[in-house]
């Protein structure tokens, strides 16, 4: 488990310290940080035994979604308020159907 955190955290540091440098892409920052704390709790449940294997599948096909979304949005270097607000509400989504199937 610290294996997996450790570059995880790593990695966040460093994307927390890229969206001070660049403004416009202070909200690509904020967006994948969510994604990385999503990962973890999906992590959680898998090791905790509340997500299926089934679950996981789907949880980790949303989330692959979600991250091609986000790299095509940040193609042309700058992620729109309307982007960001797409990415927030299927972040959203995703992150209800983490609760449930955690907790079902």
């Amino acid at each position: 488990m610290k294996s997996l955190i450790l570059p995880i955290l790593a990695i966040t540091s460093v994307v927390s310290t890229l969206s001070l440098v660049n403004p416009s892409s202070a909200s690509a920052g904020t967006i994948y940080n969510r994604e990385v704390n999503q990962q973890e709790r999906i992590y959680k449940g898998v090791q905790q035994g509340t997500i299926s294997q089934s679950e996981y599948k789907n949880l980790e096909k949303r989330e692959a979604r979600i991250e091609a979304q986000r790299r095509n949005y940040l193609s042309d270097g700058h992620l729109s308020r309307q982007e960001a607000a797409r990415l927030t509400r299927e972040q959203n989504r995703v992150s209800n159907v983490i609760y449930r199937d955690r907790h079902n």
